[in-house]
């Protein structure tokens, strides 16, 4: 069987570093902090007071109506914002369009869990008892890839995929493989979270998992430095337009990036921690090096996952330097986790975004806040520690890993 080349022709994003594309990439390039105190719930009872949110957000200047911002929760909502800005770079004219091979996957970690908390407190509190007929609706994983299908008519393959912090990357990859196939030409994908809320902020804390630095929230979220105590929580979507490449070609569409690979592991481990000889990103990356049939030596960018935590950048990094060898010390890594936080099931997404805006502009974004080395980790690598970089970036890979072991590896490459 062939199987067809795919690219990215559309993106867009609503994330702690800008309301649109052009902003979080600028932010990215100077290194901003999207850390920011928490300020839609009152955080005195918990350890973590802080997170990465999405300034000023209302409803209603991204076009939702009163009526529609009840039935829709915010991580769907932020969905259909990101969705409406990819279609709208890609510039695709649905009216002549075969709706039929247009399909949606959007990836979601926990959906929606602020509306499930204000719906149970306010069964318990509320007189009498009820809940809201939209409760199901907006809560479910699916719901916001059925709302962009219902927006636009696509009717192709339409599902989500719900792999904690792998979700969108998951997300994409499957994408991907349906426009290889010939199963759609074109695929809106990605991921959406909005985590900030009580139950989220108080089970990471149960769980040690997020950083509680209230005195330095802005730096808090920290990769590769000794002082790191946890991941920084934040929200957001991340929407890329996949399109079968001949496709592309004859409607004259800009391409970002090309999809030459991906990798798509479990560590069969732990629930939580990582494999501790980090074996199924090892795998990963090789099935991705492998798919798109290139060497070690022809990545020139890794936005590793690094969430900022004591085991996961030490064991990533370890594992890279296992799958790269020697050309290890000739690429660039970084987290931009270190900036925008940890969008759980969107982060997937929005770093791929991280990597097509390396591979357009030849700017490498930087891992912010680094300050102490440790000793566990290598700083012969080039961390892009602190400040941007400049240089031309042909392939760029992108990690991420989810509670339960799920790990996976995308490869985009310049498209000449």
């Amino acid at each position: 069987m062939f199987i067809k080349r795919v690219v990215v022709t559309g993106i867009g994003t609503i994330n702690p570093l800008g309301n649109n594309v052009e902003e979080f990439f600028s932010n990215l390039d100077k290194g901003v902090s999207g850390a920011r105190l928490i300020d839609r719930f009152d955080t005195t009872l918990f350890k973590t007071k802080f997170a990465c949110e999405i300034q000023n957000y209302n409803p209603v200047n991204f076009g939702f109506d009163r009526k529609e911002e009840r039935k829709i929760d915010k991580y769907a909502q932020f969905a259909l914002i990101a969705s409406e800005q990819a279609l709208k770079d890609c510039n695709i004219d649905l009216s002549v369009a075969d709706l039929r091979r247009i399909g949606v996957i959007v990836g979601s970690g926990v959906g929606g869990i602020e509306t499930l908390y204000e719906e149970i407190m306010d069964y318990v509190e509320g007189e009498p008892p009820r809940f809201s007929p939209f409760l199901i609706p907006k809560i479910i994983t699916n719901i916001a890839a059925g709302l962009i299908s219902m927006k636009y008519g696509f009717r192709g393959p339409n599902y989500s995929i719900t792999s904690a912090c792998a979700s969108s990357a998951h997300a994409i990859c499957d994408a991907c493989s349906l426009i290889q196939l010939g199963k759609a030409d074109v695929m809106l994908t990605g991921g959406s979270e909005a985590p900030i809320a009580v139950p989220s902020i108080g089970g990471f804390n149960s769980s040690h998992a997020i950083s509680t630095n209230n005195e330095e929230y802005q730096s808090a979220s920290r990769p590769f430095d000794k002082t790191r105590d946890g991941f920084v929580m934040g929200e957001g979507s991340g929407i890329l337009i996949l399109e079968e490449y001949e496709h592309a070609i004859r409607r004259g569409a800009k391409i970002y990036a090309e999809i030459i690979g991906y990798g798509l592991t479990a560590d069969a481990y732990h629930i939580t921690a990582p494999h501790p000889d980090g074996l199924g990103a090892k795998e990963a990356m090789h099935a991705a090096l492998d798919d798109a049939g290139i060497a070690p030596e022809g990545v020139d960018y890794i936005n590793v996952h690094g969430t900022s935590t004591p085991l996961g950048d030490t064991i990533e990094l370890k594992a890279v330097k296992e799958v790269f060898q020697e050309a290890a010390y000739k690429l660039n890594i970084s987290s931009t986790k270190s900036m925008t936080g940890h969008l759980l099931g969107a982060a997937g997404a929005v770093e791929a975004l991280s990597c097509i805006h390396a591979i357009q502009s030849g700017i490498v974004p930087p891992t912010i806040n680094f300050k102490v080395e440790d000793e566990d980790i290598d700083y012969n690598l080039n961390l892009t520690l602190n400040k941007a970089q400049k240089r031309e970036v042909n392939v760029a890979m992108s990690n991420n890993f989810g509670f339960g072991g799920h790990n996976s590896c995308l490869l985009f490459k310049k498209v000449k």
